[in-house]
Parts: structure tokens; sequence; C-alpha cells
């Protein structure tokens, strides 16, 4: 089963069982993928739903830090519930340990030697990592590996 036909079972199921909160959430995602779609003129395989659904959690990640910055405690959870849908989407999350086997193989492979070289190093991590990892913190962790 595909990832965007296993998001519209996931739907009707929360109609079903009158799961409103969810069924917002779902249908936020489905409209996100039908607007890649239309916007490209093409069928997006599971790695392009991925990504869409990372720049989705992006998204959520900023408002949740706006929403608490402006003590707006209602928002971040609706928020954070959001992302939580969202999540049960992605591919099995890596641990910071395999990350950072990664990450040395990516700074290894490309020769990068300054963070003038984090570009080359981000370019070979971004397709193994789409989806599996938070680029924001694997970002944060290049810094501190190009830099020691």
């Amino acid at each position: 089963m595909t990832l965007k036909l296993r998001i519209s079972e996931d739907m009707k199921a929360s109609m079903k069982a009158k799961a409103s909160d969810k069924l917002a959430a779902i249908r936020l995602l489905l409209a996100a993928i039908k607007q890649k779609e239309v916007d490209e003129r093409i069928e997006l395989d599971d790695a392009a739903v991925v990504v869409v659904i990372d720049k989705m959690l992006k998204q959520r990640r900023d408002s949740i830090s706006q929403y608490e910055a402006a003590q707006r405690q209602d928002l971040a959870d609706r928020e954070q519930f959001e992302m939580d849908v969202l999540l049960t989407y992605l591919p099995k999350q890596l641990s910071i340990e395999e990350i950072d086997q990664l990450i040395v193989q990516a700074v290894a492979d490309s020769g990068a030697a300054s963070m003038q070289d984090m570009g080359k190093v981000m370019a070979l991590l971004r397709p193994k990592l789409a989806g599996r990892a938070d680029m924001a913190q694997v970002s944060a962790h290049i810094k501190l590996k190009l830099n020691a």
C-alpha cells in the first residue's frame, strides 16, 4: 500500500470514528499533497509525500515555538497534535548514533574540511535522511563536526 493510499484510508477511518481533530490534520496533509500534485502536474510517490510531510512538520515546529513565545499554549497544543498525526506517516526515525555515523561518512566522502563545505555534506545526507531525521538537528551536528 502506498503512503498516499494509507493516508486516505486513515481519513476514512477517522471519519467513521468521528475523530474530528485527527480528521482535520489528515485533511490538511491530503490537501498539501494534492496541491503539490496540481502545481507540478505529477503523481507523488512515497518519497515525494515524505518531503511534503517534512515540510509540514517544519511549519508546525516553527508555529509551536511562536505560539509558546506568545503564551498561547492552546494553539501550541493543537499544532503538537497535528505533528503527532503527521509523524505516524514517516519512516522509522534514526537514532543520534546512526545520524552521527552517516555524518562522519558524508564528511569523509565529500572531503569536507571547513564550514564552507557544509553544502556538500548536506547534499550527500539529504536523500539518505529525508523523513528519517530532523534536518535542523542534522545541520547542527554537521556544524559541530566541521568546527571540531
